[in-house]
């Protein structure tokens, strides 16, 4: 059976399968999780604590979310992309639909080409 991540406060419950799961954001005490499909959800909680229920409820399918500096997580399986020289990073869903070109360091795009490739 496929892994869920439950994100819940005293007013909402969110229940998804780790794979339909593409990025989240930071936003302040916020962070918009990024949804196959085009969908995305405000929550409240900060990306730290997104990360660490990410580790606690998804097991072995946490490996797939990596953090990228202060303010992003995302799903390895839907990365398309990445430009070291243009500090580039895409990211696409598994239909073909360009999800989000994303700014991000230099170093932190380094680390995650050197992860993908194994180095």
């Amino acid at each position: 059976m496929k892994r869920q991540l439950i994100i819940c406060n005293t007013a909402e419950l969110i229940r998804l399968h780790a794979e339909d799961i593409i990025s989240i954001e930071a936003d302040g005490n916020y962070s918009t999780l990024y949804i196959v499909g085009e969908e995305k959800r405000v929550v409240l909680f900060q990306l730290g604590q997104l990360e660490r229920m990410i580790g606690e409820q998804l097991g072995e399918e946490a490996v797939t979310f990596v953090r990228i500096g202060r303010s992003l997580i995302i799903n390895l399986n839907y990365i398309y992309y990445i430009n070291l020289n243009r500090q580039v990073l895409l990211l696409r869903e598994p239909n073909g639909h360009r999800h989000e070109t994303l700014k991000v360091s230099h170093e932190s795009l380094k680390k995650l080409k050197d992860l993908i490739e194994g180095k």
